[in-house]
C-alpha cells in the first residue's frame, strides 16, 4: 500500500503495517480529532473493516479496533458520537470504489486472532503532560501520577475536608470516564487499595465531575486514556494511596482567603468540626 485517501476531516496513510490517520485542524472538526493531531494503527490492533453509506451523499469506510487495543476506545467504553469517532473516515460518495479497494487490501492485512481481545495496547495513548479543569477542580497528569486540585467554588464538603489529592500510577488499577454530554459525567481514578463502596463521584475524592464546559471531551477522554494506558503498561508493585496536598508555590492572598471564607461557611453549617476548622486553616495560611 502506500496510498493516501482523504476524507472529510481526515487523511489516511496506508503503511505496509499500519495505518496514519492525520486529523484536521479546521474549525469545523470536532474538537477531539484536533486534539489528537495523528494516530497510527497498526493492522493487528484492528478486528474488521467496514464500508456504508453515510449521510448526505457520502460513504464512511470504518475501521473497527478490537477490544484491549487501544486507551482512547477503551476509555470512551462506547460513548462516543459517531462524528467523533477517529476510526470512522467519511468520502464523498463518488470514492466508494476506491474506498471499497482500500477496505479489501486492510481486510486482507488483518491479524488470524482479529476477533479476539487484544492482550496489550496497541496504540499509542496520548502523551503526558496533560490536564483539564472539571467543575469542582483541576486534574493534572504528568505520566507518574495524577493530581486533583480542588476548586473552592465546585467542590464538595467531603473533598473539601479530605484535601488536594495525589494518585501514583502505581496505585490505581484503571479509570472510570463517563462523557461530559451525558448526565453524571465524571472522571473516577479506581484505586488498588479502594474498599469496594464506590460513592457519588461529587463527593469521592479520586474522582472529578463534568459539567457545562468543564471536562470537554477533547480534553478528558485523552486524559483518561492515558492514566489507563500508564496503569495497563505497569507502574510498579501497589503501593497504598495517600492524600497529598499539592506542592505549589506561593499563592495569591485573594485566593486563600477565599479558600478560608469557603471553609467558614462549611464550619457554620456544622459539616467541619472545631479541630478541623482550625487544623484546615492553618494549613491555608502557611501556603502565604
Amino acid at each position: 500500500m502506500g496510498d493516501v485517501l482523504a476524507g472529510i476531516h481526515a487523511t489516511w496513510e496506508f503503511e505496509s503495517d499500519s495505518v496514519l490517520i492525520r486529523f484536521e485542524r479546521g474549525i469545523r472538526a470536532p474538537k477531539l480529532f484536533q486534539a489528537l493531531r495523528e494516530r497510527r494503527i497498526p493492522h493487528e490492533a484492528l478486528e474488521t473493516v467496514t464500508l456504508s453509506p453515510g449521510k448526505r451523499g457520502t460513504v464512511v469506510l470504518h475501521a473497527v479496533p478490537r477490544p484491549g487495543a487501544d486507551p482512547l476506545m477503551d476509555a470512551a467504553a462506547g460513548q462516543l458520537k459517531e462524528s467523533c469517532d477517529p476510526y470512522r473516515l467519511v468520502l464523498p460518495a463518488e470514492r466508494e470504489t476506491l474506498a471499497e479497494y482500500y477496505a479489501d487490501e486492510l481486510r486482507d492485512a488483518l491479524p488470524p486472532d482479529a476477533s479476539e481481545p487484544a492482550e496489550r495496547h496497541l496504540v499509542a495513548a496520548p502523551e503526558a503532560p496533560l490536564n483539564f479543569k472539571a467543575y469542582d477542580g483541576r486534574a493534572a497528569f504528568d505520566g507518574r501520577q495524577v493530581t486533583f486540585r480542588w476548586f473552592w467554588t465546585g467542590a464538595s464538603s467531603e473533598k473539601w475536608k479530605a484535601g488536594d489529592q495525589t494518585f501514583p500510577v502505581a496505585a490505581l488499577s484503571g479509570v472510570e470516564w463517563r462523557s461530559p454530554e451525558v448526565f453524571d459525567g465524571h472522571l473516577r481514578l479506581l484505586r488498588r487499595e479502594a474498599d469496594g463502596s464506590a460513592s457519588q463521584a461529587d463527593r469521592d475524592p479520586a474522582s472529578v465531575v463534568f459539567g457545562l464546559g468543564y471536562g470537554p471531551v477533547h480534553e478528558s477522554l485523552p486524559f483518561a486514556a492515558a492514566v489507563l494506558a500508564a496503569v495497563r503498561g505497569g507502574g510498579g508493585p501497589s503501593i497504598p494511596h495517600q492524600a497529598v496536598r499539592v506542592a505549589a508555590g506561593r499563592r495569591d492572598p485573594a485566593d486563600i482567603a477565599e479558600r478560608i471564607r469557603h471553609l467558614g461557611d462549611l464550619h457554620r453549617a456544622g459539616l467541619v468540626t472545631d479541630d478541623e476548622f482550625s487544623a484546615k486553616k492553618a494549613e491555608l495560611l502557611a501556603e502565604l
